[in-house]
């Protein structure tokens, strides 16, 4: 797979996803995604995606100022 930023080469690893909102933060660690080795740039695949928007839809409704919770497959 190549990045679509640089055209490095990706490989697996894991990252840490952060969002805002409404000035609430949501950071998910150790989420699955391919990362560039040349530029750093991080993709994730549709399955990722789709556990992170529930994973974000569920804090929404008990969000403190900060959430740090872990990505678990």
């Amino acid at each position: 797979m190549k990045c679509s930023y640089c055209e490095g080469k990706m490989n697996e690893s894991l990252s840490n996803y952060m969002t805002d909102i409404d000035g609430h933060f949501i950071i998910i660690k150790n989420v699955p995604c391919h990362k560039c080795l040349q530029c750093g740039e991080v993709s994730y695949s549709g399955k990722t995606v789709a556990k992170i928007e529930e994973i974000v839809t569920k804090l929404k409704e008990a969000l403190t100022e900060v959430a740090i919770v872990e990505f678990a497959a």
